[in-house]
């Protein structure tokens, strides 16, 4: 692999992967960790949850609701949405459920799927308002192949604005409760600070940002770009256009009265299943008739053409596809064995996204051996042997 002075996570992988005993989660992921007995952190957080008295957690989340509650004279609660299966049963329950009045907000995918846009009306259409944000065209191309080349991921442009999107409303329009689905850190197996706490509070965004989003800040990475990529002009960019990107500062987030965000999965016991059926039959969502490339679910991450190589790129950097998150957090929910999860992985997990390639090429405006140049570099000797003509992880799911 060559050297990468702003993708920071991947020196962390260690020499040997183990695999998780219970699911089929690895030591290669990012911040996770193993107890003794060779167990995931997000397996021992599934037996915490199985024990959790949901009934407290339930007064607990009105008691905060009733804090933000406007009865109707304005919005309350933002909920961060793309029109996905969890953000339709995170909003809904707050609006139906618990009387409270959620403003949606959307920052727009790289491409929407006919599907995702579809979903994505369906959902406003069962009673929501939504502002929706769609970045700079010009600079956010730029910006997504900046992000393949040097962090390996052009997808981490739209997790960027997913994030900082909705802060940064909020700051502006006053609202001071947030509300994201899960707690990703706990569901499939990262960060032990964030343990059975109901948000992330603001005013550590220096800790926060150093831990996450690969370790780098995105002006930190336009900058070098500007100086090393041919394709980046200076004139394209404005500090307007690069807001949204980034986190309000924390006087910002202060003065708005801005403490936390929350998640939803900490009130409510998550499974991704259930809200897919609760989504269906409160907000017209629909999943996909055939199932997504590299793992065999229908209904999860449909909005965006090329989140399929976000998951793509992660199996090359860390041998950990989309199969593998899918199977991992069903295990864990009891709808399939170890057994039928490692079938699945070895069928599915890695498989390339092919059926939006040439979108994603010229998406990005490069061609065939650019890419490819781009996946091997990122391709870790930790991680892959050659076998003949063919690379093959060094240590496989068994």
């Amino acid at each position: 692999m060559k050297n990468k002075i702003f993708e920071k996570q991947m020196p962390n992988i260690p020499e040997k992967i183990d695999w998780c005993k219970k699911c089929v989660i690895s030591t290669a992921r990012p911040r996770i960790t193993f107890n003794k007995n060779g167990v995931c952190f997000a397996c021992e957080n599934k037996d915490y949850k199985n024990n959790i008295n949901w009934k407290s957690r339930e007064e607990e989340l009105k008691k905060l609701l009733d804090k933000h509650r406007s009865k109707g004279k304005s919005w309350d609660v933002i909920v961060p949405s793309s029109g996905g299966k969890d953000s339709c049963f995170v909003a809904h329950q707050l609006k139906y459920k618990y009387g409270m009045n959620p403003l949606l907000v959307t920052w727009s995918p790289l491409q929407y799927t006919n599907i995702g846009i579809k979903n994505f009306d369906n959902l406003n259409n069962a009673g929501f308002s939504n502002i929706r944000y769609s970045p700079n065209g010009k600079i956010h191309k730029q910006l997504a192949r900046l992000c393949l080349e040097e962090l390996g991921d052009a997808f981490h442009i739209f997790v960027l604005g997913q994030i900082f999107f909705p802060l940064n409303l909020a700051a502006e329009l006053g609202i001071q409760l947030i509300f994201f689905g899960e707690n990703g850190e706990l569901e499939y197996g990262g960060n032990k600070e964030l343990f059975n706490k109901s948000g992330v509070n603001m005013t550590t965004d220096e800790k926060f940002l150093n831990n996450y989003f690969k370790g780098s800040k995105i002006q930190d990475l336009i900058n070098w770009g500007f100086a090393n990529k041919s394709y980046m002009k200076k004139n394209d960019f404005s500090d307007a256009d690069l807001k949204y990107y980034q986190p309000p500062s924390i006087q910002t987030l202060k003065d708005a009265g801005i403490e936390n965000y929350y998640y939803y999965s900490y009130f409510k016991k998550w499974t991704p299943q259930e809200n897919y059926y609760y989504a269906v039959e409160n907000t017209g969502f629909e999943g996909k008739i055939d199932r997504s490339e590299g793992t065999y679910s229908k209904y999860a991450s449909l909005d965006d053409k090329f989140d399929g190589f976000h998951y793509y790129m992660r199996y090359i950097k860390f041998g950990l596809g989309r199969c593998i998150d899918d199977a991992a957090h069903e295990i864990r929910d009891g709808h399939i064995t170890r057994d039928e999860a490692i079938k699945l992985v070895q069928k599915y997990d890695g498989e390339f996204p092919k059926k939006y390639y040439r979108d994603f090429l010229d998406y990005l405006e490069i061609n065939e051996n650019q890419f490819n140049e781009i996946v091997e570099s990122w391709r870790s000797s930790k991680i892959w042997k050659k076998s003949g003509n063919n690379w093959v992880l060094k240590y496989p799911l068994k």
